[in-house]
């Protein structure tokens, strides 16, 4: 395994321009637009694959956009671990909050600023010069097998067919995935739950056509302040969320799981000072840290209507839409949320509007083992890389996959990220730091290492 570093170190100036240049790829899965760039990063992360050493490596076709896959299956009775990640990104918009190009690379302060950098090609990519620098030093200790796809950020639509079409190819022991954060540099952690998600966006129609606001205001129903007061209604006084039965499947968290989480360092001045806040504002009753982990939320991601243009128009629009995300918690499934916030929608709407409500795409909540082999290995690798023993924590992202993966393939993940919160991913100026990034190439091999040893007892 030293010569293994040793390779990594050699290397990290070349590792750090190949992951430029797949970041000048804007593969927007999003929209279509930009759909030959989107095969254009499959392309290059099957050529990067084959270069690393990587055996039946194809850029298999789906009704929507690719999926990589490629596997080395050094001996059949050793572990095979799936690695997953996605090479699609999200909209770089509002462009032009960038402080440079979000698909021209560049480096300040010892980060990598561009779209994806850290969600998730730096990450992603961290797998691939692993598993090269093992390769090179023939020192891959158990087989692997990549599934890299390019719909994660539009709710991967096309994946679960793959896998249950692929079933076989698929098979393994573990899935690892590095598409999530830790807590600090300095104090690396291991994410053991995701929240779930239920995206869906509505549409308020008042008038056949946008009307003079002069001649018909006051008379008529505005759209967007119809829809304005319809989701402030969804919160009460405590920020606590009043669809009906929304919170029917929650699981509480114990005194003493709560008193656990509450180990784990968070600096609350800090957290303002770094988002430029005032203050925090959530569900009355929780920390800010169980407010973005282990509680369930009701978040509007965009509104519009009218008109939003330069100079003025006095106009009451004929609609008002709005985008609304809600994370889930375990034991709560996306279905019935959605089911449930549709109806209560359309059951608060005044007479004086039509309302519809369209899901997009959502994904169910996990929690995974601290038990595991994998686990521990996973622990043991990041120890040994960062000097300290991570701290298991609860994150509240979403990553449909690992349940999807947990339902067809029947098997558990690891969430070995290398991510912080302050990357800004989904953002302007996302950035991915290049300590992470060679930490993550120097840590997934010591993963291996370690899974491989503690599966043979």
């Amino acid at each position: 395994m030293e010569q293994v570093q040793e390779y990594i170190s050699k290397n990290q100036s070349r590792f750090i321009d190949e992951l430029i240049d797949l970041l000048k790829i804007p593969s927007v899965s999003a929209d279509s637009k930009f759909k030959d760039d989107v095969k254009g990063a499959a392309e290059f992360i099957k050529a990067k694959l084959i270069e690393a050493g990587a055996d039946n490596v194809e850029v298999c076709p789906t009704p929507g956009h690719p999926i990589v896959y490629g596997e080395k299956i050094v001996d059949p009775a050793l572990p095979t671990v799936l690695v997953y990640g996605h090479y699609d990104v999200q909209p770089a918009d509002p462009l032009e909050l960038w402080t440079s190009p979000p698909f021209e690379p560049v480096i300040k302060d010892d980060k990598i600023y561009a779209r994806g950098a850290c969600d998730d090609k730096g990450q992603m990519y961290m797998h691939v010069k692993a598993f090269e620098s093992m390769m090179k030093n023939n020192s891959l200790a158990c087989n692997i097998k990549f599934l890299i796809e390019g719909e994660e950020e539009v709710g991967s639509a096309n994946l679960a067919d793959f896998i249950k079409d692929n079933k076989e190819r698929l098979k393994g022991d573990v899935i690892l995935i590095s598409d999530t954060s830790m807590l600090a540099n300095e104090t690396p952690s291991i994410t053991v739950g995701l929240r779930g998600l239920s995206y869906v966006q509505v549409e308020v129609v008042g008038p056949d056509r946008d009307l003079h606001s002069g001649v018909y205001g006051g008379a008529v129903a505005n759209p967007i302040q119809v829809l304005c007061e319809m989701i402030t209604s969804m919160k009460d006084e405590n920020d606590h969320i009043t669809i009906p039965g929304f919170y029917d499947d929650v699981i509480e968290i114990s005194d003493v799981e709560r008193k656990e989480m509450a180990k784990a360092p968070f600096d609350l001045e800090h957290f303002k000072k770094d988002l430029q806040i005032g203050d925090v504002r959530g569900e009355k009753g929780f920390s800010t840290p169980e407010r973005t982990s282990i509680r369930p939320t009701f978040e509007l991601n965009g509104i519009w209507g009218g008109y939003t243009g330069e100079g003025s128009k006095t106009v009451l629009p004929s609609k008002a839409y709005a985008k609304i995300s809600m994370r889930l918690v375990p034991n709560q499934n996306s279905h019935k949320i959605t089911d449930l916030f549709a109806a209560h929608f359309k059951k608060i709407a005044p007479s004086s509007v039509k309302v519809s409500v369209t899901p997009h795409h959502g994904g169910e909540p996990v929690v995974t083992p601290t038990d595991s082999i994998a686990y521990q290995a996973a622990s043991k690798a990041m120890e040994e890389t960062f000097g300290k023993k991570p701290i298991p924590t609860r994150e509240g992202g979403s990553i449909p996959i690992v349940a999807l993966f947990e339902q067809i393939l029947g098997l558990k993940s690891v969430l070995l990220g290398f991510g912080l919160n302050s990357d800004n991913i989904h953002s302007p100026n996302e950035h991915y730091g290049v300590f992470n990034y060679m930490k993550g190439i120097q840590t997934i091999p010591m993963f291996f290492k370690y899974y491989a040893e503690m599966s043979k007892k």
